[in-house]
């Protein structure tokens, strides 16, 4: 008889799951005969929706939010949609909410319908329909349910379900964009929620914190510790939030403070222990850390782990802005980990790899193997690995720097142009960084200038240029090679820098100089030289006519007192207007003068550097180049008396600056790392950054900083370990002898009975009640004894008036 029951219940339950199957196969070959892409009638559609049948309800809505998505107009089915909000089938319950929200605004009226069951799905037994109601509620965008929203918040962040406390966090920006007059109430929530014990639930109330009252750090002092301890708990998104707060609310709290120690080099025992510190006034000045901050940031030392790559750039930052050299060190492993990533991530990565070199290079040295370009690198990752490596060059070993110069010399034989060229100038700025090398820097420059390659060797010249004014005196012989190279070289760029290298060397002895034979050579060929060749060929003309008067005229180049910096200009105009009105000049563009004073004992004299500056000057006169035409009259007009050429020598053999070419990413420094800002440049996003990039504020002065005792000094003790761990037992035992009742297993305690403990509780409650009334007893007579006081006083300021 017992066997018989189960088999039927068997039977009735295979029964009714053959009908459900039965009845989802057809109704899937009823949805499958249709294509996917088409539309029903909107008689049909509406017919399903207002069905009492929740699988034809479900079936009209996804062909409405099907249509919805797909730019089709649905508004006409509003009613019809929003009717089925009260259901209680929980998947038609999402399609309905996501329809009010797209359509609300077009119909707020009719949206305003659904408030009232909306508001009633706040009670319901499912913490999820809870939560989607609560967030379905602050995404209906109508300024006249602000402060339901704010009603409904409330109800939320009491909830007992973690779930809904979270929609009530993300609701609250909502509802102050849709009403900002709720701001303060919505900062009481904020501050309840920051104090959650649920990491779900505090993340999105930080993040709810930075867009409603970024400012309004009193808010955080009693949650600060909480904050740390929950952040490695979050999801990346609270991370990411709470690490942009904590790092702002550090610089503004905690002051920067510094001692002089003097490290001990003795090592102890073991290899992991560090040399530990002694303080001392003439040691080395380290920064000391607050035990607040400290607390954090070794609260952020896991989140270097992290999957999100979002998240170690954040904690970097942190690092870098707050922490100490130690901390800056435990980042950088993790950044470069990132260049496995894929290449957006990798070009991000990059970035902030080198905003970190810029700052610490000297920590990147031993991952310099993860900076050799690779094939499969794209341009932007492999100008950026140039950077980093010759910003760690100064700080390698000999064989590192030798095969870093090895790795960028194979790049300048490259196919791409752009590639060559930054690879020739990482060579310059290595040599720039690290002066030992610039030999070897050199040397690899100038075997690129047999190159067939013109931008390779323009590129090449300049680099060269650049090294040859750090120190002239030592590359004489270079530059006299590359006055060899005029005769094959063909790049307009890189024939202007030979021949002004030339200039600058024309002031050498006659048996070095050079010049005036390279002037010789090319002014035969004038005619045919681009304009930059031709005004660089002017400019060597006249250093090297100025040479000449200099060494005729010794005498009176010694006597002439000195003309100061800052009158140069005005003298020139003074100068050439006297050598007008000398000349009699009345055409703008005057051929040279045979009459000038200069030029007629010149012409007499046998030397041939005044027949090489007349025939310039002959040459330039006819030349369609405007800007060659003035320059060549103000080179004349300032070499027109050879008496007097001192302000000549102001102008052109004034000592010219050493070079100094920055690292590409210079410009970028005080940008953010993590920040969009920082990836695009200073040049795309401006020397403030992009619309809404805000950096870090100023580390708060000493003594200006809030009191500590507001982030909870009781925490605080028990997370620094200020107070031990003691076992169970023994506060067990200091409890019972509190109350007097001695040890556990002694005496007292063990022999009484239950009633006994009775007795005692009720003795302990009649005299807890005496001593109330005692005490409210006292209270009254001290409140009539200040009345007392208070009517003297009256009586005493009254007789005085």
């Amino acid at each position: 008889m017992y066997s018989i029951i189960p088999a039927g219940l068997i039977l009735i339950s295979a029964r009714e799951l053959t009908l459900e199957a039965a009845q989802s196969a057809g109704s899937a070959r009823i949805v499958n005969s249709r294509p996917s892409n088409r539309d029903l009638p909107f008689a049909q559609t509406k017919k399903l929706l207002d069905s009492r049948n929740d699988r034809e309800i479900l079936e009209g809505l996804r062909k409405v939010i099907s249509m919805m998505y797909r730019s089709k107009p649905c508004l006409p089915f509003f009613s019809a949609v929003v009717k089925n909000v009260a259901s209680p089938n929980i998947e038609i319950k999402k399609l309905v909410y996501i329809y009010l929200l797209h359509y609300a605004e077009s119909e707020p009226d009719l949206a305003l319908l659904s408030i009232n069951t909306i508001q009633k799905s706040l009670s319901d037994q499912s913490p999820q329909v809870r939560a989607m109601a609560l967030r379905v509620m602050s995404g209906i965008k109508v300024p006249v349910i602000s402060q339901i929203v704010s009603l409904g918040i409330k109800k939320g962040c009491a909830d007992m379900s973690p779930i809904v406390r979270k929609a009530a966090a993300l609701a609250i920006p909502k509802c102050y964009r849709l009403d900002p007059n709720t701001l303060p109430q919505l900062l009481d929530y904020i501050s309840v929620l920051l104090g959650d014990k649920q990491y779900y639930v505090v993340g999105p109330a930080v993040i709810a914190f930075l867009e409603v009252c970024p400012d309004r750090i009193d808010l955080i002092h009693k949650h600060y510790r909480g904050l740390v301890r929950k952040l490695v708990d979050m999801d990346e998104w609270g991370q990411l939030a709470t690490l942009s707060l904590l790092t702002v609310y550090a610089r503004k709290c905690f002051p920067v403070r510094t001692k002089r120690v003097k490290k001990n080099k003795s090592k102890g025992f073991y290899e992991d222990e560090g040399s530990e510190h002694e303080e001392d006034n003439s040691g080395e000045e380290v920064q000391v850390l607050d035990l607040d901050l400290e607390l954090f940031l070794k609260a952020c030392k896991p989140l270097l782990s992290s999957r999100n790559s979002a998240v170690i750039v954040s904690t970097a930052r942190c690092f870098l802005h707050l922490g100490t050299s130690e901390y800056i060190d435990a980042a950088i492993g993790p950044l470069v980990a990132l260049l496995r990533s894929p290449q957006d991530i990798q070009h991000v990565a990059m970035n902030n790899i080198v905003a970190v070199c810029l700052v610490r290079p000297e920590s990147f040295v031993r991952y310099v193997g993860h900076f050799l370009v690779r094939a499969t690198d794209p341009p932007n990752v492999s100008r950026l690995k140039f950077e980093i490596l010759t910003l760690i060059f100064p700080h390698c070993e000999p064989h590192i720097r030798e095969m870093i110069l090895s790795e960028l010399e194979h790049f300048t034989r490259a196919a791409d142009a752009a590639l060559v060229q930054e690879s020739v100038r990482a060579i310059g700025r290595c040599a720039q960084n690290e002066s030992t090398a610039s030999t070897r820097c050199l040397r690899l420059l100038l075997n690129q200038l047999s190159s067939q390659d013109g931008n390779l060797v323009a590129e090449s010249l300049t680099v060269i240029r650049h090294l040859i004014q750090q120190d002239p005196q030592a590359h004489v012989q270079t530059v006299i090679r590359l006055a060899k190279n005029l005769d094959t070289t063909t790049n307009p760029e890189a024939r202007a820098s030979i021949i002004w290298l030339v200039s600058e060397f024309s002031g050498l002895p006659e048996e070095e100089n050079i010049a005036p034979d390279v002037l010789r050579i090319l002014v035969k060929g004038f005619a045919d030289e681009s304009e930059a060749a031709k005004l660089q060929i002017v400019l060597l003309a006249a250093k090297v006519y100025l040479h000449y008067l200099i060494r005729t005229t010794p005498a009176q180049t010694e006597e002439a007192p000195d003309i100061p910096s800052a009158q140069v200009v005005e003298c020139a105009s003074l100068h050439i207007s006297a050598a007008a009105e000398e000349n009699g000049w009345q055409d703008p563009h005057p051929p040279p003068s045979t009459d000038q004073p200069g030029l007629e004992s010149d012409q007499d004299s046998p030397h041939p550097i005044p027949l090489l500056w007349t025939y310039v000057l002959h040459l330039t006169r006819y030349d369609v180049s405007y800007d060659l035409r003035d320059r060549t009259r103000l080179y004349r007009a300032l070499l027109s008396n050879p008496q007097s050429t001192q302000l000549a020598s102001l102008l052109l053999l004034a000592p010219k600056p050493v070079p100094h070419t920055p690292s590409p990413s210079e410009n970028r420094k005080g940008l953010l790392i993590g920040s969009s800002s920082l990836v695009i440049g200073v040049e795309a996003a401006g020397a403030d950054g992009m619309m809404g990039y805000e950096g870090l504020p100023e580390w708060v002065k000493e003594g200006e900083e809030p009191d500590a005792k507001l982030r909870d000094e009781g925490l605080a003790k028990e997370v620094y370990g200020e107070k031990k761990d003691v076992p169970a037992a023994r506060e067990l035992d200091k409890a019972v002898e509190k109350k007097g009742l001695g040890k556990i297993g002694v005496g007292g305690a063990k022999n009484k009975t239950f009633d006994d403990w009775l007795d005692e509780e009720e003795d302990s409650e009649e005299g807890s009640t005496e001593e109330e009334t005692e005490s409210g007893s006292e209270e009254e007579s001290s409140e009539e004894e200040e009345s007392e006081s208070e009517g003297d006083e009256e009586v005493d300021r009254l007789v005085k008036q």
